[in-house]
């Protein structure tokens, strides 16, 4: 097999470095290579492609800084341990930042019913303890691995058809982003050990979570507490200003 070198200046080609970076990653999602497997040295790739090694290094250089491969000094090239990426700037629904991966999104109900606050979820809300919620849990999957466990507690007043949603259609998020606009948000992240029904749900042991604890604001009330369950081992969360 033989690529045109970038340097030919035939710009409505695709750039050799480009070319072979497609292909890497074709033979990643095609699981031809897995997590953790060595990819082909340079000096191979180059003459698979027949072009020079500077221009095969851009290509890994460029996954590399993707976190798709990862570089080992003397050892090689692997297929680096995938690590799923959230925004915290703009809240997103989690189903748009896979399709945007171009990867597929599919969610698992576990729980959907009408509560009363307790003395721990009262405060949250700024309501009495025996105020109505609505009360859901949902595991979110990107290319059948489950990625988060949504655990989700809702202001009826705020979001009054939550319990009517088909959430196999739609996110918790994107319902309440058009049934209750935003007016404020506060948040944190921390690192837990899960209890075992929230490790059940991710398909993991011991391995700790980052946890992203979420309330949002709308109409002048609280209209949502939400904690987020992830797993670290490859999942990490991204943004910028």
């Amino acid at each position: 097999m033989r690529v045109q070198e970038e340097e030919s200046g035939e710009a409505e080609r695709i750039p050799a470095f480009q070319h072979i970076k497609n292909y890497l990653l074709a033979e990643i999602h095609a699981g031809h290579w897995k997590e953790g497997d060595a990819i082909p040295s340079e000096q191979a790739l180059a003459k698979q492609f027949g072009v020079s090694r500077m221009t095969v290094n851009r290509a890994v250089r460029a996954l590399t800084d993707e976190q798709v491969l990862s570089r080992i000094q003397g050892s090689g090239t692997y297929v680096a341990q995938q690590k799923y990426q959230s925004t915290l700037v703009a809240i997103k629904s989690i189903a748009d930042e896979v399709r945007m991966r171009g990867h597929v999104h599919r969610s698992e109900l576990h729980l959907l019913e009408r509560s009363k606050a307790s003395e721990h979820m009262a405060p949250p809300f700024e309501v009495k303890v025996g105020h109505p919620l609505f009360h859901s849990v949902i595991v979110h999957f990107e290319n059948d691995v489950p990625i988060q466990v949504e655990d989700r507690w809702v202001n009826p007043e705020v979001a009054p058809d939550y319990m009517q949603q088909d959430f196999s259609t739609v996110t918790p998020n994107e319902y309440l982003m058009a049934a209750a606009p935003l007016q404020g948000v506060n948040y944190s992240i921390e690192a837990l050990n899960p209890p075992r029904d929230i490790a059940d749900m991710l398909h993991i042991q011991k391995e700790p979570c980052l946890v992203l604890k979420r309330r949002t604001l709308s109409k002048g009330q609280v209209a949502s507490v939400v904690t987020m369950w992830h797993p670290g081992n490859r999942y990490q969360f991204a943004g910028s200003f």
